[in-house]
């Protein structure tokens, strides 16, 4: 187990989704400093909330682009562990390969050669189950093959294979976690295969039955981003390096279920409306969880209903913030 008592560590798009959640799962941990790079691309103040007030928590006040070498280097200096959040989303990558080029791989090299440089003891980055594209058995451990076939997945394929290039010739220890499908409170309209839950939910509110494509047998491993952040600290602490790890349930959920769930949740008596099927990346993805469980001790505790349910809560008591998410999704 890695001693992480009075460390300083550096959150890597900190003010994003996952990554704010990571700043607070950071917070109940006995270190000395956590400092967030963002640059509000994607990350948003508001999702940093409370965790602001804590004196341990501030922003580096001199920006935060992966892209921007000299001041990446000056967050980076005396930092002990170092979270890769930042990325550019999948259709962002779709539409700009050249930008997801730039950012996701050229981003992630500047990182880790930064972290090189300055002794970082541990990297956690963050990839993605794109990396398997559609499964060709379920669930899909991490020894799946690269199924990938778009701009993102292999943006994220290079990351693994960068840290893993790093670590065997400069000793950079790391733990990458390809995230299953993410959900929960703070999340906007531009993760493709979540976005779905907002949407769905826009249409209830609106008196609309909610839209499904295709006939709704699509199926996912979605997890609660309560969880995915546990999972960065059990990467963390944990003395396992050089390796990827899934970072979901393992429960497979179709598309249709997650409408009828979010349909009982919100005590709605639409029906589900189905249209023809329209672009969809990948039909097929669960992973299997246990050798996260056992080789970092990470497991998700957040059923699919109790997650909805908070993100529900949050979505209500902040929809402000969320009809701005929408108008700029």
């Amino acid at each position: 187990m890695n001693e992480i008592k009075g460390s300083k560590i550096l959150v890597i798009g900190g003010a994003g989704f996952i990554g704010s959640h990571v700043i607070d799962e950071l917070l109940k941990e006995d270190v000395g400093e956590i400092v967030i790079y963002d640059n509000f691309a994607r990350g948003v103040f508001d999702n940093l909330g409370a965790s602001l007030k804590d004196s341990r928590v501030k922003i580096f006040e001199l920006g935060g682009d992966v892209l921007h070498t000299d001041i990446l280097d000056r967050a980076v200096q005396g930092k002990d562990y170092v979270f890769h959040l930042a990325a550019l989303w999948l259709l962002h990558c779709h539409e700009f390969p050249r930008s997801a080029f730039h950012v996701n791989i050229e981003g992630t090299f500047n990182v880790l050669e930064t972290c090189v440089r300055h002794g970082v003891k541990k990297l956690i980055y963050s990839s993605s189950a794109s990396v398997y594209g559609d499964a060709v058995e379920l669930p899909m451990t991490e020894d799946h093959i690269y199924n990938n076939k778009t701009f993102y997945g292999a943006t994220k394929i290079a990351g693994e294979h960068m840290c893993r290039a790093f670590y065997n010739r400069y000793g950079l220890n790391y733990t990458g976690l390809r995230y299953m499908n993410v959900y929960g409170p703070r999340q906007d309209y531009k993760g493709t295969y979540i976005a779905v839950i907002m949407k769905i939910l826009d249409r209830i509110d609106n008196g609309l039955p909610p839209l499904v494509y295709g006939d709704g047998s699509q199926s996912y491993d979605f997890i609660y981003v309560g969880d995915t952040a546990r999972a960065n600290i059990c990467a963390m602490k944990s003395e396992s390096t050089d390796k990827n790890y899934n970072v979901g349930s393992g429960i497979q959920t179709s598309i249709k279920e997650l409408a009828e769930l979010i349909l009982k949740i919100t005590g709605s008596d639409l029906q589900i409306q189905y249209e023809p099927s329209g672009q969809t990346f990948v039909t097929n993805r669960i992973g299997d969880p246990r050798r996260a469980r056992d080789e970092i001790g990470f497991d998700f505790d957040m059923g699919l209903e109790d997650g909805l349910r908070n993100l529900i809560e949050w979505r209500r008591a902040n929809i402000d913030l969320v009809n701005k998410r929408r108008e700029g999704a």
